[in-house]
């Protein structure tokens, strides 16, 4: 199979930017440019590669490509910086969002201070981050995914604590007897999306055969403060509630905690930029106290 860098690029752009029209501005060529580069490929490797929706989006046939694309744009960059030419670098990566607000940022941070790079970070469940990994669309990713995805290597970082929580008047009246299935099963809770399942997974573990109502609140902060609120009882992680058990406005629910191992996920290549954002994540993973 040989096709041209530069019509692995235009894949990879038109999966960017949504759109052929966006992807020929933002390479400096014609809609119709675009769109015989990607029917070349196809015609070369056999099959569809990218799904002409609105969005566009890469087919099964089309991701591997796009993050082929993306390989070697990284590789280049490496390349560069060996010769002296050292331009900015741009890494994308996925993260949770609690992750994310406690303390993958830091990780960042250390990068940026020893090296030109620029990182844009997708927001995404753990559970789904490796699916953007094996997309091609990041480069790496914080996922609860222990298996690597083809074409990476995966190691383990931590493991994140969530323990159930309500504030004190909602438990006294969902919860008079302490935890037991009936109140799982009628007590609001609070998920963080819909596919959520770490209170769902706590309440099996207390009997529980049927879901309650739930809030979904999408953000980490809001999600703690929505809790504290009484809106529902949820899964909170150090740090979001020891001060209000202590006040006596919240209470633990029940002893018994849920742990969501977290992996790191990255292509397998022989990449010095890549090598050291891992570096940093894992030593900041390693620092944290979030992290078990």
């Amino acid at each position: 199979m040989d096709i041209p860098l530069e019509h692995l690029r235009t894949l990879a752009a038109a999966v960017d930017a949504g759109t052929l029209d966006r992807a020929a501005a933002r390479l400096g060529i014609t809609p119709s440019a675009v769109s015989q580069r990607i029917r070349v490929i196809e015609q070369r490797v056999g099959r569809v590669v990218l799904r002409r929706t609105k969005p566009v989006t890469a087919t099964p046939a089309g991701e591997p490509l796009v993050r082929l694309a993306r390989q070697l744009d990284l590789l280049e960059h490496d390349a560069r910086s060996a010769l002296g030419d050292d331009g900015p670098a741009h890494v994308t990566l996925a993260v949770n969002a609690d992750s994310l607000i406690t303390w993958f940022l830091p990780a960042l941070a250390a990068v940026t201070g020893a090296q030109d790079v620029t990182f844009e970070l997708h927001r995404e469940d753990q559970e789904r981050t490796a699916q953007l990994l094996a997309a091609g669309t990041v480069m790496a990713a914080v996922t609860s995914q222990r298996d690597p995805v083809a074409g990476c290597v995966a190691s383990p970082i931590g493991r994140m604590r969530y323990t159930a929580v309500a504030t004190q008047a909602f438990a006294d009246r969902w919860f008079p007897d302490g935890v037991r299935s009936a109140g799982l099963e009628t007590a609001p809770r609070v998920d963080f999306d819909r596919h959520d399942s770490l209170q769902s997974a706590f309440a099996r573990r207390h009997g529980a055969r049927h879901e309650p109502p739930r809030h979904i609140i999408s953000a980490s902060a809001e999600f703690a403060q929505a809790v504290a609120l009484g809106l529902g009882w949820g899964m909170l992680l150090p740090g979001q509630f020891e001060a209000g058990v202590a006040a006596g406005s919240l209470t633990i629910l029940a002893e018994d905690t849920v742990d969501v191992p977290l992996y790191w996920q990255r292509w397998n290549l022989s990449s010095d930029l890549l090598d050291t954002v891992t570096d940093a994540v894992r030593r900041t993973a390693a620092a944290s106290p979030v992290l078990a």
